[in-house]
């Protein structure tokens, strides 16, 4: 029991002694964690270097030092092997934009031209309407087939 009690000691002692530095981390988590994006130029720094490890070990010691997963290191060579520009190059994420038909954009272009056209003449119909009552002058009635 003697034994027990000294072995979970000198585990609290170890801990402690990974605290004992004054440094407490921040237990805050933010908000929203950032994505980390790699530059190309860097994915291919990182797998050359990681191609020139020879000894056991190397590649481990590259992954954390540079703070990276294997599973990056392994889907950046499928990457090159695939093709090293486009494969590399970096990808907006997100649903891609449709294609437009060039007919839409023209069509959508002559309904703006069209809209505007239209307050302006409702504008001079109004300014006209105003005139009329200003000098007294009766409007003649719409027609059946007409309306406003």
């Amino acid at each position: 029991m003697k034994e027990l009690a000294e072995t979970e000691g000198a585990r609290r002692a170890t801990v402690d002694s990974a605290n004992s530095g004054g440094v407490v981390p921040d237990p805050e988590v933010p908000a929203k964690a950032k994505r980390r994006r790699f530059s190309v130029e860097y994915r291919l720094r990182i797998l050359r270097q990681a191609d020139a490890c020879k000894a056991p070990g190397e590649v481990g010691a590259l992954l954390r030092r540079e703070g990276l997963y294997s599973s990056l290191l392994s889907t950046w060579r499928r990457q090159r092997e695939a093709d090293a520009l486009v494969g590399l190059r970096a990808r907006r994420r997100g649903p891609k934009p449709k294609a437009t038909d060039p007919r839409v954009k023209k069509l959508e272009q002559e309904n703006a031209r069209l809209e505007r056209k239209l307050k302006q003449a409702e504008a001079i119909i109004a300014f006209q309407k105003k005139v009329h009552e200003i000098l007294g002058i009766p409007l003649k009635p719409f027609d059946d087939g007409e309306s406003d």
